[in-house]
């Protein structure tokens, strides 16, 4: 299938027939809409079994009677929001003629729009007097919808098969009766049934309260008023935005961003090319010359593509309301068969941690040369960690599944004049919330054993990158225990602009501390744990804006006293010299001196460091001269980590240079 025929070609009222509103009324209703759906928020929060869902994985929407995004809450998830018109479209067309008061229908596929399995999407269509005038929608990530591996995330997984159960559009509801059979037939191929049966019923119970905030509007406002609401809800975005995009000269620029790898290809990095152009009031993205799509579930399909585009393009226009309305002025061209446009049956589970992150990032660039004043360097991708199997706790006879899903906090990148924000949820949704360590050792058999900001974790810059954090856990009484990791950047590790420079790199470390200590990286499924292993990751940094020799000498001290940098990094990554004269009154001094020479030593030698060898360097490495933040940071050197030797990676560090000498070589006197 073609994006074209994705596409609903929707007929908008023209301004000769269109109801008019008068400017109160209209601004009435357009934040009832919103307040509307807050209250479907709420009610999920109240209701859901889930405790992913309770952290906020969740949007809901107004839709209107085509299904266009009329309006979202005020903590909805980005990746989700650019997608719940597609899918409200796909019932539509799926139960053309046949969409009757009462029903409620459901929906998970990729390939008609949504973003991947776990995300499950309770439709209600409402009715006035016989006539459907909107929809309500409220799409809820379930922990476990089957598949090969507890969370349903199998990286090793080619296609769509071993991901869990995929739902085309279906009645749930039929007239009003509830269809348990077909309920129970979806439940019964998951993980934890009863959880996601309750899961279902309180999505539905989120999309019957908006289903009755909206017929009050109706009573109050009447129905014709309503619902020309609804368009001119999307006609007043639209026509903001492409006022907004007239004041910009025309202009083309182009990025490329990477996934780590292809598992099953030689190492390389796999591309994402955005090319965007801003021409007569509209934003054209063209992502030719991406890669095809790969072996591994980091591919997305339409919707996630189409989300990533309009939630990083929504980003530096923040006042902006997200509906319909600011999907028209966006163009796009995805290759077909490609990364950003992935074919039937091809695995899409990991598509936020993969492309979609990717192309969120490119588009942060870009908009970073339009409007250089809201400049914001690459964030910290989004990670899940999952480990589930049977709770060993209590009695033997009552011991149930369990399904532990973590996802940490990051820095975003550094501004044109301000640092990065600290440990804040991922770019692919900030309202997700951090979840709470102790109903975690309650629900499953881990003990948190560490979750703090880690130092040395933001990207160096004039500005840096947001501080990461790291999480660590030890497993208690379990049998039959397996984790999955869906990250990335272990490899294409978060980058700085303008001179800044590079994060962390993302990877999950299994028994740090002992003698058989192995690094898993940063996309692995089905990793057999046995009771006391002990596993702990770091969640990114951002990365830096500017070139980290120009940061105040002030601000770096600053960073150390707070304990965001170290006293070896201010020197190695900043060119400052401070030390420590009594730490637990955190008394610490520059040598000005030293940090002049210093820097002026560092200016003069900084880029040859990335013309050397790559095999010399990991040599430098290996006898002790250089640790990992300097390969990655000052020789551009990527190594396998995963492997005993840790050999390098040729061709992806061929590729990470490059990427280093266009953000942040370039920029340096």
């Amino acid at each position: 299938m073609t994006v074209a025929q994705f596409v609903h070609q929707t007929k908008y009222a023209d301004d000769a027939t269109r109801v008019k509103i008068d400017p109160v009324t209209f601004e009435v209703l357009r934040n009832a809409f919103v307040n509307l759906v807050d209250q479907m928020s709420e009610q999920l929060l109240k209701t859901c079994y889930s405790f992913v869902i309770y952290s906020r994985d969740f949007s809901n929407c107004l839709c209107d009677a085509e299904g266009n995004t009329v309006a979202q809450g005020t903590q909805d998830i980005a990746s989700h929001v650019g997608t719940l018109h597609w899918t409200a479209k796909a019932v539509i067309e799926a139960f053309a003629g046949d969409i009757n008061p009462g029903d409620v229908f459901m929906i998970n596929d990729p390939y008609l729009g949504a973003t991947h399995f776990p995300d499950v999407r309770i439709i209600r269509p409402v009715f006035v007097d016989g006539t459907m005038i909107g929809m309500l929608q409220s799409n809820g990530h379930w922990a476990d919808v089957g598949g090969r591996v507890p969370g349903s995330f199998d990286v090793t997984a080619r296609d769509f098969f071993s991901e869990g159960l995929r739902i085309p559009p279906l009645k749930i509801c039929d007239r009003g009766h509830f269809r348990g059979d077909v309920a129970r037939l979806i439940v019964s191929n998951m993980r934890l049934p009863d959880e996601r049966l309750g899961d279902l019923h309180a999505q539905m119970e989120a999309t019957r309260v908006g289903e009755t905030r909206l017929l009050e509007l109706v009573d109050k406002y009447g129905a014709e008023t309503v619902v020309a609401a609804f368009e001119e809800c999307q006609a007043y975005v639209a026509r903001v935005m492409s006022e907004r995009l007239r004041r910009i000269p025309d202009c083309t620029y182009e990025t490329v961003d990477y996934i780590d790898m292809d598992p099953t290809l030689e190492e390389g990095m796999i591309p994402i090319k955005v090319k965007m152009t801003i021409r007569n009031g509209r934003i054209h993205y063209d992502l030719t010359g991406s890669h095809g799509y790969i072996n591994c579930f980091l591919n997305s399909a339409v919707g996630v593509t189409f989300s990533a585009i309009a939630a990083g393009t929504k980003t530096f226009f923040p006042d902006v309301p997200l509906n319909s309305g600011f999907y028209r002025i966006i163009d796009m061209d995805l290759p077909e068969g490609s990364v950003v446009l992935a074919p039937e049956p091809a695995a899409t589970a990991g598509s936020v941690s993969g492309a979609f992150e990717k192309i969120m990032n490119a588009i942060f660039e870009l908009w970073s040369r339009v409007l250089p004043e809201r400049a914001l360097a690459c964030s910290f991708n989004l990670e899940y960690l999952l480990v589930g199997g049977r709770d060993g706790r209590g009695d033997p006879a009552e011991r149930q599944g369990f399904m532990w899903y973590d996802w940490l906090a990051g820095g975003w990148g550094g501004r044109c004049s301000k640092d990065g924000a600290n440990t804040t949820a991922p770019v692919f949704g900030v309202g997700l919330a951090l979840q709470s360590c102790e109903v975690q050792e309650r629900l499953a058999p881990i003990t948190i054993t560490k979750l703090e900001m880690k130092m040395d974790s933001a990207g160096p810059g004039k500005y840096r990158g947001g501080v990461g954090l790291e999480k660590g856990a030890i497993l208690g009484a379990c049998s039959d225990t397996v984790m999955s990791y869906c990250c990335d950047r272990a490899r294409s590790v978060t980058w700085g602009i303008e001179g800044g420079l590079p994060s962390i790199p993302h990877g999950v470390w299994l028994n740090p501390e002992r003698e058989d200590r192995r690094f898993l990286g940063g996309v692995f499924a089905g990793e057999a744990l046995r009771s006391g292993d002990h596993f702990t990751r770091p969640a990114a940094g951002g990365g830096g804006y500017g070139d980290p020799l120009e940061r105040e000498v002030s601000d770096v001290l600053e960073d150390v006293i707070d304990e965001y940098v170290s006293i070896e990094r201010a020197a190695k990554d900043y060119g400052v010299v401070v030390h420590c004269i009594d730490k637990d009154v955190c008394d610490f001094s520059v040598d000005l001196e030293a940090t002049c020479a210093l820097r002026t030593a560092q200016r003069q030698s900084r880029k040859d460091k990335f013309s050397l060898p790559p095999s010399a360097v990991r040599q430098l490495f290996v006898d002790g001269a250089i640790d990992e933040l300097d390969l990655v940071r000052h020789y551009g050197v990527i190594l396998d980590f995963t492997q005993e030797d840790a050999p390098v990676l040729a061709h992806t560090t061929e590729q990470f240079r490059q990427s280093l000498r266009q953000r942040s070589l370039s920029h340096w006197s």
